[in-house]
């Protein structure tokens, strides 16, 4: 579906404050209003499947961490969509009922912001063919720190591209990749951004969540 179509939905179901949301989150943004006139709950979260056959969505404002929030979903529903954990799952949630401790899914309304039915040809990650990488992502712009020009110029990465930083402690690493993060968001706006940090203190998650305010930048603190 797109974009336009989107935007005729929601101004036929009366939708406010939806102009300059993404794709996703307008689908999002559909999907919980419909569930909302219908007397139901909607809910999203991260798939982790347990060993038991079940999983839990996970919500990144616990950092995907389990937590009493966390919505339940059945075994006949994961093999019926193929999920997988890593999934990003959205649907219809009722609450506990007694002697149950967590929501529940329902339906599933969307699958990685798709229809949970257009989902069967895909191929999976795993069985993907790796390339090299073909677009640049540019860090430098009229904005922007001098150190990010110089990553430019010396190593230019792009999509799909992995590297390493080896620095001595208290070098500015860690303020290099915020710069860099924050480079991607300002000049690639369809990019999705997740920041992870092992062992930082807590006042350095901190400091890197209020550098990177983009609505496309995740920061992950274990």
């Amino acid at each position: 579906m797109s974009m336009k179509e989107l935007l005729e939905i929601a101004e036929h179901e009366k939708l406010t404050e939806y102009h300059g949301l993404k794709k996703q989150d307008l689908i999002f943004r559909i999907l919980k209003e419909r569930t909302r006139l219908n007397g139901l709950m909607f809910g999203e979260g991260t798939l982790e499947i347990l060993p038991d056959g079940f999983g839990f969505l996970r919500s990144p404002d616990y950092h995907y961490l389990p937590c009493p929030d966390d919505i339940y979903v059945s075994p006949s529903q994961i093999r019926r969509f193929g999920l997988r954990t890593g999934s990003t799952v959205a649907g219809q949630i009722r609450p506990p009922k007694e002697n149950e401790r967590y929501f529940a899914l329902l339906r599933v309304e969307a699958i990685n912001g798709q229809d949970p039915n257009l989902l069967t040809a895909k191929v999976f990650f795993d069985d993907l063919t790796p390339l090299h990488p073909r677009e640049r992502l540019r860090l430098a712009d009229k904005a922007t720190h001098l150190s990010t020009r110089i990553v430019d110029l010396i190593a230019p990465i792009g999509l799909g591209q992995r590297g390493l930083i080896v620095s001595p402690p208290r070098a500015g690493k860690t303020v290099l990749l915020q710069q860099m993060a924050d480079a991607v968001c300002r000049n690639h706006p369809d990019a999705y951004v997740i920041v992870l940090l092992i062992d930082e203190r807590p006042e350095e998650v901190t400091d890197m969540e209020r550098k990177l305010k983009s609505p496309n930048c995740e920061v992950v603190s274990s």
